[in-house]
């Protein structure tokens, strides 16, 4: 997968690894250029490399933005970037350059190595998905196809502007090639077709411009060279775009996959904690969503282990231990092994868990759970408990700090001896700014809420303009007990599975947007 490298250098000598981010979506890095992030001591990145990568870089890296936008400054110029590229690897650390697309395609990469080279600096070069055949690819056209064309080629659509004369053969590639992609072209874009039909070209040839490719916020237009100019105008469609010309064009109407996908358009706001919003954020965006991550909880340990430490002396003496979360599942078992301990230690207690997410997290541990409720709720769990029978029975519940009261009252109701013990606890994010703003704007579609905490936080937070800045967001709520928190402070739910889990969640969302 390396395109290039040097010498094989000591470790004192320090390194740089040029790497392509791909178009934008975050999963199209390769392999080898996500192994390398998580090396970096030293992160150089661009704009279009999407921030979403950074979360792969060591906490302890030192990032550098060296962006550049279309039109406006740049963080830093171009020999400001191979200069530090050269101090920092001659310091003896490992540098990661970041770059949007393929850094050898229109990225300037070449520039960066001949720099590194003069210097003696060791180096490899890691390709990525070029925005040109994501841009086609996520637009539904392939720019290749045997009934069509068999050739394509790669433009700049802003030359050096020190040139004294173009680099491009207009008269050549307007009749001479099948598909034509321009890169960085939506300002030269009138320059373009106007060369493109003077040296022959059809002003009817079929013209797709996508802005943001691969990414949720992809936007597409199609034209023809005679009236794309207008089109892009009237979207008002800017950088980073690019420009594809070709007959190829005509198939987007078949091949449209990725535009088309049910939720695609819709922005949503999650307000899980950051360590569980993954799988709901996954299952969205696999639908299309732009999800925004807006945490209203953050998890944190209890004050003291002290608790739980007494409780994990006396296991044996228990005859159920009880999980309400995935939460105290991760803590209770980060505890038990901090101890020493592993789960022989738990042979004695039978297991119940709240629902069916909670028992698979509990077989990561190499648990089954004894008991799963058929209704994922509290009330639910103590039900079933109840059925088998918990009078004189001694009940273990590690759970949040603060939490609802409801499992140990009817378990102790019905003759248990219920030990609480705290293994996390929930506090509130610091900054919330970056989400009242998005819902100021007016760019969340769906608000979700996974829990009646998530609710009360995420309300709070909002403060006094809250009302106003929900005002035509729609309410998905995971169970009843969150829906009737999200109802009792004034929320109108307008997404509710009967099946209490994340996945049913993400499958009501869709048969709400599928009306």
């Amino acid at each position: 997968m390396t395109a290039h490298s040097n010498n094989t250098p000591t470790r004192s000598k320090g390194k740089v690894y040029l790497i392509g981010a791909g178009p934008g979506d975050p999963t199209l890095i390769t392999v080898k250029g996500l192994e390398l992030l998580k090396r970096a001591e030293v992160l150089v990145y661009d704009y279009l490399a999407t921030p979403k990568l950074l979360k792969f870089v060591p906490k302890d890296a030192e990032l550098i933005y060296a962006g550049k936008k279309g039109g406006e400054c740049h963080a830093h110029t171009q020999e400001e970037i191979n200069q530090m590229l050269v101090d920092h690897a001659a310091a003896g650390k490992i540098v990661v350059r970041l770059k949007g697309g393929d850094p050898f395609i229109f990225g300037r990469g070449g520039e960066e190595i001949e720099e590194l080279a003069k210097h003696g600096i060791a180096f490899e070069v890691v390709p990525g998905v070029t925005s040109a055949t994501a841009a086609a690819t996520y637009a539904g056209v392939p720019i290749t196809h045997r009934e069509y064309t068999a050739s394509v080629a790669f433009i700049t659509g802003h030359e050096d502007p020190t040139k004294e004369t173009s680099n491009i053969a207009w008269d050549k590639i307007s009749t001479g090639i099948g598909t034509l992609v321009f890169y960085m072209g939506i300002k030269n874009l009138p320059f373009i077709t106007e060369n493109l039909i003077k040296h022959g070209r059809s002003p009817e040839t079929p013209v797709v411009v996508v802005r943001w490719a691969s990414t949720p916020i992809q936007q597409s237009v199609v034209g023809t060279l005679a009236t794309i100019a207008e089109v892009v105008k009237k979207e008002k469609i800017k950088p980073p775009a690019l420009i594809v010309v070709g007959e190829v064009v005509k198939l987007r109407d078949t091949i449209n996959w990725f535009e088309k996908r049910p939720l695609f358009g819709k922005r949503i706001l999650v307000t899980r904690t950051r360590e569980q919003a993954s799988e709901l954020v996954r299952l969205l965006e696999d639908q299309g969503a732009d999800c925004v991550e807006g945490a209203t909880i953050a998890l944190a340990p209890p004050d003291s282990w002290e608790p739980l430490d007494t409780e994990l002396n006396r296991l044996g003496d228990y005859q159920w231990l009880v999980f309400t979360s995935i939460n105290a599942i991760r803590f209770f078992f980060t505890r038990l092994f901090e101890r020493g301990l592993d789960c022989r230690a738990l042979a004695g207690p039978k297991i119940a868990v709240v629902g069916t997410a909670t028992a698979e997290i509990l077989k990561e541990y190499g648990l089954a759970a004894d008991l799963v409720p058929e209704e994922f709720t509290g009330e639910g769990l103590a039900a079933s408990m109840v059925a088998q029978g918990v009078k004189g029975c001694k009940v273990l519940l590690p759970r949040a700090k603060k939490a609802r009261e409801v499992l140990p009252e009817i378990l102790q109701e019905n003759g248990a001896e219920v030990a609480i013990v705290p293994v996390y606890q929930n506090v509130r994010p610091k900054d919330y700014d970056l989400v009242r703003q998005e819902l100021a704007e007016g760019g969340i579609d769906m608000v979700t809420f996974t829990s009646s905490s998530t609710v009360t936080n995420f309300l709070e937070m909002l403060g006094p303009e809250r009302d106003t800045l929900l005002a035509g967001v729609k309410v998905a709520t995971i169970g009843p007990i969150t829906a009737r928190t999200a109802e009792k402070a004034g929320l109108a739910i307008d997404v509710q599975p009967k099946t209490y889990t994340i996945p049913a969640l993400v499958e009501s969302i869709l048969d709400f947007y599928g009306k």
